[in-house]
């Protein structure tokens, strides 16, 4: 059996660029939503004729859809991200444009039929709301309010009320009628997240760096010695996890 040392040691030297989480094979695991995302991409890039995928980080979940329009598009903020999502997109017909997530988009009026974003940092409505053409869908999965705070709280301590209501999908809703959008469809559901070896953790909350925003092993080893004792304890340390379906489309032309 590993030790706490080489738990941490392996998953402090762990690359964490992209969004691939298959290095937590094994050693965590994580509830997908009933409604199959991915295939609901898929289902609608089908039909577009011009795509965007707004924070692509590097690129995996575009690079899965069997079938994208002729004009597909990707945006990235972070360099790493940027420079993986272009090795791997650009072989399948798709640009990658480098952009940061708080920039306008890069792009024209009525620009694409169809915006999609899995897990975005924040999601610029009015910006969204520009892109799309007459009639256009904007699909996205978000990360929902206080999700995976058992973990946050287990290392920064009780989080205030404003800050674990944060990502509404209510809030979500608001902001994309007042960018002129409808919205067709809003779902949130609560699921679990399950880490089996402290080494997961660590790797976890380097990927997501906003869950502890200072994270380092050196700040917190006293913390991570106190998760490794709970998960040798108990087998594994759950957290509650939260996603948020939204689906809005642009008004068409009278």
């Amino acid at each position: 059996m590993s030790t706490f040392d080489d738990l941490v040691a392996e998953a402090a030297d762990a690359p964490v660029a992209g969004w691939d989480f298959s290095w937590l094979d094994g050693r965590a695991t994580e509830q997908r939503p009933s409604w199959g995302y991915h295939r609901l991409v898929a289902e609608r890039m089908a039909r577009a004729s011009a795509a965007l995928d707004v924070q692509t980080g590097g690129g995996e979940l575009l690079a899965g859809v069997p079938r994208r329009p002729p004009l597909t598009v990707a945006t990235e903020g972070w360099p790493p991200n940027v420079a993986r999502a272009t090795r791997l997109l650009h072989p399948l017909g798709a640009v990658v444009v480098a952009a940061a997530d708080t920039d306008p988009l890069p792009f024209g009026d009525d620009a694409f039929d169809l915006v999609v974003s899995r897990h975005p940092v924040a999601a610029n409505w009015p910006e969204i709301a520009r892109v799309l053409a007459p009639g256009g869908t904007y699909l996205s999965q978000e990360v929902g309010p206080a999700s995976v705070f058992e973990v946050v709280e287990f290392f920064l301590g009780p989080q205030p009320e404003e800050v674990r209501a944060n990502r509404s999908p209510d809030h979500a809703g608001r902001a994309a009628e007042a960018a002129g959008l409808e919205v067709v469809d809003l779902r949130l559901e609560e699921l679990h997240t399950e880490f089996f070896d402290v080494g997961a953790v660590v790797y976890f909350l380097r990927k997501v760096v906003w869950m502890v925003p200072d994270f380092t092993v050196e700040k917190y080893l006293d913390r991570l010695r106190a998760m490794h004792d709970h998960i040798e304890r108990e087998g594994s340390f759950t957290a509650t996890t939260t996603r948020f379906l939204i689906e809005a489309r642009a008004p068409r032309n009278p």
